[in-house]
């Protein structure tokens, strides 16, 4: 009774399966208090945490940081390949990766770039992205990791936030650098990367980057002064949220190591390990969790500029891949091919990712015969991720409800309209009981690098991501925006994206930064923008409700302005035109009720449409093409 009573407060489900042994200790008599759960879960949980944690204590004791550590795992295996473009089949070894960025350190520094200045990179996926801000890094100069879907508004946001001195773009990206070229900062240096005539390059004010790089030096670059530490700023990298526009999100140096080191130990990778990385180099998925295992465990990693549902398999065959990097929305696509041999001819053992549904999860496994999932949670700038790390099917990672403040992140309360947190008479907020959805929250401790919350460039989008009196009196705790469950054993299960955003094709898409620009779009009109669920579909595609009062709105040319001002992924799948939106006393648009009723024609009398990607056009939806979507007969 008395070793039980710490623990009376789990209730019986957890409770009765605590075994108590008596066992002998020097004549006195102990009690070991073992659960039922699997020892994987509690055991390795705890040797990750211990292992990360014990190696971050050392890095930042010894003045080391990402460059540091990458030049030690070049010491171990120079000649080892390190970076394979799929795209071209070219190979870059350690050697070659460190040489190259050290020509880029010697260029940046030669640009009378310093320490803390920031280059925006604007480039889709190669590896010369990673040797970019890498060498960058080695100079103390900071990268910012510009999604390359964004055009206009968003793009010249992202640029300006992050208060770059110069931009790095791709040739390739040309046409949306011509779009704002005017808009950008006359003092910006602006250079070009990749096959551009010099004509082009004159009209955007470029100058050719390839041949600077060419020439440069290839020795070490001096230390950068300040040196930097792991607690400094490495690069940013920009993510969705409530405030509306991307926010410049800050991987400090021990974040980058703590995300990829994590990623290795939870799953079990190997040194011999081959990466897929089919995700952009833009998000902390591809560059952190991916290459990062090549900058700091020496693993390869093969980079493809885009994500091919029909080449997937044959590209792990043809490059020996042992792991494939995966959201949600990718295995589906898979299983959504025809069936094929070389689908099964593969060497993948583990699949590293997030937002995998159970229902797919199985297929996936099953029909692919990947014997291992790693599934996560977290976002770049969290402080309370999580894995799971011993295959249960749907869960996306476990924290301990015997030893909870070993690792003290927490689901509470929150009002489902509103969001805000419910706090209890004393203030605090109100803790989650097994199978009530909650928001996560974790514990901030700056001294502390797995505790840290680094916040972002804009420091009122940090400010309103933390919460006080959450814990106990007077601490303070990153809100994640996102609603899980945790059953009575500790697994949680990723349950609805909260705030202002939802995720769709892989993507965080922000509801007030698409209302802002359909509004404009339409001079002003109200726009309410929100996700909406689609049976068998990962995330949750847009939908927008449209005041129309004059009966004038036109499906066709409001899918030209769409098509030229928002990246696909956050393009609206569905409309809905209305005489008027409903907003609260305050002029808050109500989206609760929109939501409810999502894309049924039963449910309302205004017009809804789809957005029939293949015929390019906006459709009324009826009756019949709702049950086609429904039950998965048309594509989204």
């Amino acid at each position: 009774i008395c070793c039980l009573s710490p623990f009376k407060h789990l209730k019986n489900p957890i409770a009765h399966k605590l075994i108590l042994r008596p066992c002998c200790d020097s004549g006195n008599v102990t009690f070991l208090i073992s659960s039922c759960l699997p020892p994987l879960t509690l055991t390795s949980g705890l040797y990750v945490l211990l292992r990360v944690k014990m190696a971050l204590w050392r890095y930042m004791g010894n003045g080391s940081n990402i460059p540091s550590i990458f030049a030690q795992t070049v010491n171990l295996h120079p000649n080892k390949p390190a970076l394979i473009y799929e795209a071209t089949g070219e190979t870059w070894t350690f050697a070659q990766l460190d040489e190259l960025s050290n020509g880029v350190a010697h260029w940046a520094r030669g640009q009378g770039w310093v320490s803390g200045d920031v280059v925006a990179l604007f480039m889709e996926s190669r590896p010369l992205q990673v040797a970019l801000w890498l060498g960058f890094a080695k100079v103390g100069v900071e990268a910012a990791l510009i999604n390359f879907n964004l055009r206009h508004d968003s793009l010249l946001h992202c640029v300006g936030v992050s208060g770059s001195r110069a931009i790095v773009f791709g040739a390739e990206l040309a046409d949306a650098m011509l779009e704002v070229r005017s808009s950008l900062s006359q003092s910006m240096v602006r250079f070009c990367t990749g096959d551009l005539g010099a004509e082009h390059l004159a009209s955007l004010s470029a100058q050719p980057l390839d041949p600077m790089l060419a020439s440069a030096a290839r020795h070490p670059p001096s230390p950068c002064v300040p040196p930097k530490g792991m607690n400094d700023r490495l690069f940013y990298i920009y993510t969705s949220g409530t405030t509306g526009l991307p926010k410049a999100a800050i991987v400090v140096h021990s974040r980058y190591y703590r995300i990829a080191a994590f990623g290795y130990f939870a799953f079990r990778m190997r040194p011999d390990d081959i990466i897929y990385d089919c995700l952009p180099l833009y998000h902390s998925a591809g560059n952190i969790m991916g290459v990062g295992q090549c900058l700091i465990h020496g693993l390869t990693v093969v980079v493809k500029k885009k994500f091919s549902a029909s080449r997937f398999w044959e590209d792990c065959i043809k490059h020996n891949c042992t792991v494939v990097q995966y959201i949600g929305e990718i295995c589906r696509y898979l299983l959504s091919q025809p069936v094929r041999p070389a689908e099964k001819d593969h060497k993948v053992r583990l699949a590293v990712g997030n937002g995998l549904r159970p229902s797919v999860w199985e297929a996936f496994t099953e029909r692919f015969g990947v014997a291992q999932i790693g599934e996560f949670y977290g976002a770049t700038e969290c402080n309370c991720s999580i894995a799971n790390m011993d295959g249960k099917v749907g869960a996306c990672g476990f924290n301990s409800r015997i030893l909870p403040n070993v690792y003290p992140i927490r689901l509470v309360r929150v009002d489902e309209d509103s969001m805000e947190l419910v706090r209890n008479s004393q203030g605090l907020c109100v803790p989650c009981r097994p199978g009530e959805p909650g928001l996560l929250v974790g514990r901030i401790n700056q001294k502390d690098p797995l505790r840290r919350f680094d916040g972002y460039a804009n420091q009122d989008a940090t400010r309103k991501k933390i919460a006080n009196n959450v814990f106990k009196k007077n601490d303070s705790a990153y809100i994640s925006g996102d609603v899980l469950v945790m059953d009575e054993l500790g697994y949680m299960y990723f349950r609805d994206r909260g705030g202002d955003t939802f995720r769709w094709r892989g993507e965080n898409v922000s509801t007030t930064e698409v209302e802002g620009i359909l509004s404009s779009l339409l001079g002003q009109t109200d726009v309410a923008v929100y996700g909406v669920a689609v049976q068998g579909v990962e995330g949750k595609a847009g939908m927008a409700a449209i005041a129309d009062t004059t009966g004038s709105f036109d499906c066709s040319s409001f899918l030209d302005e769409v098509q030229r001002a928002l990246p696909p992924y956050a393009r609206p799948v569905f409309l809905r035109i209305s005489p008027q939106v409903d907003t609260t006393g305050t002029f808050k648009i109500q989206k609760t009720r929109l939501q409810r009723e999502g894309y049924d024609p039963r449910l309302t009398t205004d017009q809804i449409y789809f957005l029939n990607a293949r015929a390019a056009r906006y459709e009324a939806v009826n009756e019949e093409l709702y049950n086609a979507i429904a039950e998965g007969r048309m594509s989204l």
